[in-house]
């Protein structure tokens, strides 16, 4: 737990990020209800991130931020926006809890540097063909959703 959180005895606090464009893919079907209830049965959601593309169309955009999410739009890559938010989030924030839902083995990384300091992690899979191996062996637990 986070330092604060475990001073107080408090609920736990879950960041979520979401890559969108590995996650957000019609052949997943995932629902933004279900990423935030799975990251949620782990705490208190004190950051949902949602990272999107430039290409999102709008009303994924829209969608993303009528679920509660903090809907993030890069030009560049999705992948590094996201990686650096998530390790300022690990060093700034009081998270006991980091959830990352990707298939990407590019934030095994960040997942790793939150073990490190002492942050649970979550790797969170939009299903069994989009789970990454190298994310699930790296975080302290791992889902895939149905």
């Amino acid at each position: 737990m986070g330092w604060l959180s475990s001073r107080l005895g408090s609920t736990p606090r879950v960041g979520l990020f979401v890559d969108g464009p590995n996650v957000l893919r019609e052949e997943f079907d995932v629902d933004l209800d279900e990423l935030r209830e799975t990251a949620g049965e782990h705490g208190a959601l004190g950051i949902t991130r949602l990272y999107l593309d430039q290409k999102a169309p709008s009303g994924l955009i829209q969608a993303g931020e009528a679920h509660g999410f903090d809907v993030r739009i890069t030009s560049g890559d999705v992948d590094v926006k996201l990686a650096v938010e998530a390790t300022a989030a690990v060093h700034d924030a009081d998270l006991d809890v980091l959830a990352i839902a990707s298939r990407d083995t590019d934030f095994k990384p960040v997942i790793e540097l939150a073990n490190r300091a002492g942050i649970s992690t979550l790797a969170i899979a939009p299903g069994t063909h989009g789970r990454s191996d190298a994310l699930v062996a790296a975080a302290t637990e791992a889902v895939v959703l149905d």
